[in-house]
């Protein structure tokens, strides 16, 4: 009889840690096949329906009435004041629980209600994401205000799951843009914005605008633009072409009589150097670049809130629970206006970044005869 030939134990944990390493290259290769695989962008020119049912019906353009916008960024309801991002620098990459997120989101319906706006622009909704533990954002502010305001919305990212950081992965996220209005919207249609290409795209997300029409008593529309641009490209040229598809959008629709309000995240510095208005050095974050104001037509107007006797930022650097005198801040929530409206007033309302890295916007406005 022959005798079973010995493995040597050396051999044996060799052959195991062989093994292990195959078998980690063959999961994140199916891993990474996975996400190319998966990866999409959502068709450009998406007609949008519009939803519920609003208290008021033709928006009357003569009547002289002051008319009120708020617009925010809730930051997919994690960012309390002690919240901080990996993305930018801090810690967490999901809200401090699913109980923290519902709360936090109650809190901002509060906050909404609180202020009684004829219109709303909301950006980073939240409807099925790993990071807000899959409440579902979208449809709490709806039910919030489900009388009297009709609504429309656009997904700004559907992104696969994405494993990192390793020890709480951001997961998927599913993410959009909500406009309400008290008046009624005929139609809504989805813009995607350009983004980056090559890897970079899988960090940078999808990103869109979303454009609501408002029937107006002459006739024409009041064109509603609810926007949030991208944050994390390493391409500069990628805003100056998201800014000039916004503008020849804005100007089209001038051209055509109708009035053009386009409002959310611009994720670009609108006042030109919060970083010494407001204190705080932002060197280290390359996304905080100065708007291109060159892009901006004569018929239209950047609107950013802005009091010289006391500046508030609109945004902070999530990179550490909120600190006035350690986090950069910014202002990069704010308004292109086109020059048959009237703007009376555009403020930051300070809430010391309570509830998202993120402050509202009002702005006040009326139709010029």
């Amino acid at each position: 009889m022959s005798e079973t030939k010995k493995i040597s134990p050396l051999r044996l944990v060799l052959r195991i840690i062989l093994i292990l390493i195959l078998i980690l290259v063959l999961v994140v290769a199916g891993y990474l096949a996975y996400v190319f695989i998966d990866y999409h962008r959502l068709d450009d020119n998406l007609v949008v329906t519009p939803e519920g049912t609003a208290s008021q019906g033709t928006l009357d353009v003569s009547s002289g009435e002051t008319f009120h916008i708020m617009d925010w960024n809730i930051g997919f309801a994690a960012y309390t004041d002690q919240f901080s991002f990996f993305m930018d620098g801090g810690k967490y990459s999901r809200a401090f629980s699913k109980e923290a997120t519902v709360e936090n989101m109650e809190n901002i319906i509060s906050e909404f209600k609180s202020h009684a706006a004829d219109f709303y622009l909301i950006q980073e909704v939240d409807f099925g994401s790993t990071r807000s533990y899959h409440v579902d954002q979208r449809a709490m502010l709806k039910e919030s205000f489900n009388n009297g305001f009709a609504s429309t919305f656009g997904v700004n990212y559907d992104s696969s799951y994405l494993f990192y950081p390793f020890t709480s992965p951001i997961g998927a996220s599913k993410s959009g843009i909500l406009t309400m209005s008290s008046y009624d919207i005929s139609g809504a249609v989805r813009r995607s914005f350009p983004i980056q290409t090559g890897f970079a795209k899988f960090l940078d997300l999808d990103r869109c605008f979303l454009i609501s029409r408002i029937p107006c008593s002459d006739g024409h529309e009041l064109v509603l633009i609810n926007l949030h641009a991208s944050a994390y490209t390493t391409d500069d040229s990628i805003v100056r072409r998201q800014i000039k598809m916004l503008t020849d959008t804005i100007s089209e629709e001038y051209a055509k009589g109708n009035y053009v309000i386009a409002g959310g995240d611009f994720n670009m510095d609108l006042l030109g150097d919060s970083a010494s208005i407001f204190g705080v050095s932002g060197e280290n974050y390359s996304w905080a670049q100065p708007f291109p104001t060159d892009e901006i037509p004569d018929h239209v107007a950047l609107v950013a809130p802005f009091d010289p006797d006391d500046p508030i930022p609109s945004c902070r650097n999530a990179d550490s629970p909120w600190d006035p005198e350690t986090n950069f801040q910014i202002t990069i929530d704010g308004f292109l206006v086109t020059d048959n409206i009237e703007v009376s007033g555009c403020e930051v309302t300070d809430l010391q970044f309570a509830y998202s890295d993120h402050d509202p916007v009002q702005l006040w406005f009326s139709f010029k005869s």
